[in-house]
Formats: C-alpha cells, structure tokens, sequence
C-alpha cells in the first residue's frame, strides 16, 4: 500500500491549503505594558505648564511633588491637567500645542486664549508646577490630573481640589458631614484629604500625588 493511500481523508483536509482557517470565538485583550520611557522625549512641549494666559491677574500656581511608595520623588513622571474655565465652561480652546504652518515647529500658546489644558514633567526632585486660572466648576473647584510614570501598567486619575480655609467642608474635612462635591462626600475623612490642594501664600496651591503607601493619593477609575 503507498503512503498516499495510508493518509487519512480527515488528515488531508485539514492540511489542504484552501481549507479556512478556523475563526477565534473570543479575541483576548491586548496586555498592558509599563508606561514610557518615551513620554518623556516626545509628549512635552514648551510653555507645557503655563495655562493661563500670560500676565493673567487671577494666575494661580498648583505645583506638589510626585512620590512613589517609600516617598522617595519619581523624576520623570508626566502629569497632564485639564479644568473647567474661570465662568465653567469646559469646552476649552485650541492652541496648547500650535506648529508653525512653514517648517513644523512649536510656536507655543497665543497669550491670550485658555485652553484649561496642560502637561508638565517632574525634575530631579519629583517635583512640578502649572499656572493656570482658578476653575469654575459648580461646587468645590478642582483640576483635574493624570498621571503617568515608570512601573505604571495604566495611567493614573485623579482631582486636585482647591482649598482656601473657607470651602465648606473640603477645608477641614475630617470635621465636615459634606462638602457638596460627590466625590468628597463619598470618601472617608482620611482619604478625602489626599484630594485637597492647600493654599499657600502667593495664589499658590500644594498638591502632592502619592502613588502607594499609607498616604496614597485617591485615584479614580472610569468604566
């Protein structure tokens, strides 16, 4: 008997080169990777940190430092902010990032319109800092913040909210029943405070993102 007699009719269909090939019922998710390095060379752009408009009188500065689970500064975090504008609205403006129609180049922000956008590094020391104008979100005004670093499978989410001493129950919330922020409201004292931006002299505000640890920033997810 020839070996071509000796192979199964079932065998060579299978290997038949117009056979389909067989159609996956599922399609598993791609699997995440650690965020960077090249955040760091290609995602930030000059005047990244300046929101409001040059010479604004209501400028306000958020600035903080980034730090892992030992507290030890994470030096090259990128963090990424956006905010209602000063009247609420969050429809923003165009022109965080404008390129010179003739040759590509980076021409920086126009001086005059918010964009409620910005996106800023950490230096050496994990620190960072924005100015922009004070958001005008119904409630407790916040900015909003993004964070992403070396070790993170995902970017991180979270709030920054403004704290003047007379914000109904964000100043000392410990002590408050409510804030009339939902997301404050829903969070025990403790936690709520690693929210809280505080003011300091200068129209400056300090916020700064613990990524573990006791102190861990809250940090939001959305589905």
């Amino acid at each position: 008997m020839s070996d071509t007699a000796a192979v199964a009719p079932s065998s060579a269909a299978a290997t038949s080169p117009d056979a389909a090939p067989p159609v996956p019922t599922s399609t598993p998710p791609t699997p995440s990777h650690t965020v960077g390095p090249f955040y760091g060379y290609a995602l930030p752009f000059r005047e990244g940190g300046r929101i409001a408009p040059e010479r604004h009188p209501d400028t306000i500065t958020l600035h903080g430092r980034v730090l892992d689970g030992a507290g030890d500064p994470v030096p090259d975090a990128l963090l990424e902010f956006w905010q209602a504008a000063p009247d609420g609205s969050l429809k923003g403006a165009p022109g965080s990032m404008r390129r010179d129609p003739f040759d590509g180049g980076f021409l920086g922000r126009n001086g005059t319109d918010f964009t409620g956008f910005g996106r800023v590094g950490t230096d050496a020391d994990g620190h960072y800092v924005v100015q922009t104008l004070p958001p005008g979100n119904p409630g407790v005004p916040y900015i909003s913040v993004c964070v992403f670093a070396r070790g993170l499978l995902h970017h991180l989410f979270t709030r920054a909210y403004l704290v003047d001493g007379d914000v109904a129950g964000a100043a000392d919330p410990a002590h408050a029943a409510t804030s009339g922020d939902a997301l404050l409201d829903s969070l025990p004292a403790e936690r709520r405070r690693t929210l809280l931006a505080r003011a300091e002299p200068n129209r400056s505000y300090r916020f700064d993102i613990r990524l573990q640890g006791a102190d861990e920033t809250v940090f939001l997810q959305f589905g």
